[in-house]
């Protein structure tokens, strides 16, 4: 049974504004709450004073979905549970496969019924159909104002013509059963035009953003060093938050985001953080002093992940080799039924560790491209005290005990999954915290060492 999302109490549906008068459009909108909440019926109400989150939203999804009818709330480029539904809703009528994804099979469905709406004179002076907030629809960004009143700035780029830069504003407040007595709200911005128009006004951006408070960038494409709006926006936010799992080339793409953090941009991968529970549990089963000082004996690490994005992997094992102070030494790639990645590795005493990522084809697919299925550490001594396997499920521990070993697994561990994989319970996590993650860039130094090997 789905969870039903707090209701929402509507200050301001999304509004077309001009590009100068944001600022005075937001403020019109809580002088006119405050002057309706005189009369005691509406409760108190907190304007965004916690930070401000810039979206760059590489797709047009929501905009697609909204002209055709099927999604009304704000563009906000957050794939949330509205989202979802309204892609499930395209196809099942459009008799596609029912993902709740936006599949190219969609997209292109999508892209097609608004060229035939266009030009069948659908909208209205050549504009897109208008779309409203709907109070009653769950969206990834209550997960945030629930807990933060923020202001939300929505980079949204379309194909089509250079028309300039099209504006929204609007506000809403999630309303949380036994502590309705204050709103908490969020300030949307929206910003609609092709990329090179959103290029062009990067330079407004900041001045919209709230001063004096944190600053974040959730840059929802791979990050390019060499895209001018993303350095305007990078050099002003406290943090550039992205998420691996979403990158079309992962190998190629962690380099790009290594080549950010050495040029001293605050990096967060979402990804990252769903790499937690495994690294608690690896840290956990050598904590004992006897299995501590076995450490030094591992030279064979296993990771199974979903095939179709190896960022998980990489992250995991960047990290291991971080803390053991593992030196990559070469590096191969076998593609085929499973994606077999090898590394070797030096280690400071000199043993060679031997290190093998395979992308195992799955049936049932989550959410989250590339997440972890099993671990396993062990030695080709049959003496050492070092054996874990680490899994999310029975099938994963089984195909790492059947692959075998010099060494029996001395400890198994599970790992639960969690809701908090999901983007928006690990965005509200990551507003909470700034700044550079030594741990993550750390290991991305790790993996970009890797990798170049690859090239060479």
């Amino acid at each position: 049974m789905t969870p039903q999302a707090p209701t929402i109490f509507s200050l301001q549906a999304p509004k077309d504004v001009s590009l100068t008068d944001i600022e005075a459009e937001l403020s019109q909108i809580w002088q006119s709450y405050g002057i309706a909440g005189e009369d005691g019926t509406l409760p108190a109400a907190t304007r965004a004073a916690t930070f401000t989150l810039v979206v760059y939203e590489p797709e047009e999804t929501q905009y697609l979905l909204a002209v055709l009818g099927f999604y009304n709330g704000p563009i906000d480029g957050i794939p949330g549970p509205q989202t979802q539904a309204a892609l499930r809703e395209v196809q099942k009528k459009y008799g596609l496969t029912d993902t709740g994804t936006a599949t190219e099979e969609t997209l292109t469905l999508l892209r097609e019924e608004v060229a035939k709406r266009h030009k069948g004179g659908a909208t209205e002076n050549g504009a897109t159909a208008s779309y409203g907030l709907d109070a009653k629809s769950p969206r990834i960004a209550d997960e945030i104002a629930l807990r933060n009143p923020c202001r939300i700035i929505t980079l949204l780029p379309v194909v089509g013509e250079d028309e300039g830069v099209k504006a929204q504003v609007s506000a809403y407040c999630p309303i949380q059963k036994g502590s309705s007595s204050t709103l908490v709200c969020c300030e949307y911005i929206t910003l609609t035009g092709t990329p090179a128009a959103l290029e062009r006004i990067g330079g407004m951006v900041p001045a919209l953003t709230i001063g004096g408070l944190p600053k974040f960038l959730w840059w929802k494409a791979t990050p390019d060093p060499n895209n001018s709006l993303f350095k305007r926006l990078a050099a002003v936010c406290d943090n550039v938050i992205v998420d691996s799992c979403n990158f079309n080339k992962p190998e190629t793409d962690l380099l790009s985001l290594q080549a950010l953090a050495e040029s001293g941009i605050p990096l967060a991968d979402l990804n990252w953080r769903r790499l937690s529970a495994w690294q608690e549990l690896t840290a956990e089963a050598y904590d004992p002093p006897q299995r501590r000082a076995a450490l030094v004996e591992i030279d064979r690490v296993n990771i199974d992940y979903e095939k179709g994005n190896s960022a998980q992997a990489l992250l995991f094992l960047g990290w291991l080799a971080s803390r053991l102070n593992w030196h990559p030494v070469s590096y191969q790639v076998e593609s085929g039924d499973y994606d077999i990645i090898r590394i070797s590795f030096t280690a400071d005493n000199q043993r060679q560790i031997e290190a093998e990522l395979a992308g195992v084809p799955v049936a049932d697919v989550g959410e989250v491209a590339g997440d972890l299925i099993a671990l396993r550490l062990s030695s080709t001594n049959p003496q050492a005290n070092c054996g874990t396997l680490i899994c999310t499920e029975t099938g994963g521990c089984m195909r790492m005990e059947t692959q075998g070993g010099a060494q029996s697994t001395g400890l198994f561990q599970q790992v639960t999954s969690l809701s908090e994989q999901k983007a928006e319970v690990l965005l509200s996590q990551q507003v909470q915290r700034w700044g550079h993650e030594a741990l993550f860039e750390e290991s991305l130094a790790v993996i970009a060492q890797i990798l170049k090997l690859g090239k060479e």
